[in-house]
């Protein structure tokens, strides 16, 4: 659980291929990037970074739980909100940047 985490840092080079560890991590990371924005348009896919990295991070700190003696900080609602707010708030307002009318349509209630 510890060593997980270092080994899914992305690094950056000007070589195609630095050795057998960035290319495990070029291949995970492609592969996730390719199963998580699949069913998102073109659009959508310039938050895969992003994603990856909060998903990297969540990942990383609930294999930290798994070891004796120590804390999972996911387990505090203050981290959890702290994580989502921001993200979900984000997302009403490029969904209303973008399509303010269907965005607010989702806001009323359903049959009206």
């Amino acid at each position: 659980a510890i060593l997980m985490p270092p080994l899914l840092i992305l690094t950056s080079s000007n070589r195609l291929v630095q050795n057998r560890l960035s290319t495990l991590q070029a291949w995970m990371s492609k592969t996730f990037t390719k199963q998580l924005m699949l069913p998102i348009n073109l659009q959508g896919h310039k938050w895969a970074s992003m994603l990856l990295a909060l998903t990297l991070m969540l990942l990383s700190l609930n294999l930290l739980g798994l070891l004796p003696y120590t804390f999972t900080p996911t387990t505090q609602l203050s981290m959890n909100m702290a994580l989502a707010v921001p993200m979900w708030l984000s997302t009403v307002l490029i969904g209303m940047r973008n399509q303010p009318t269907i965005s607010l349509g989702h806001l009323l209630p359903e049959g009206t």
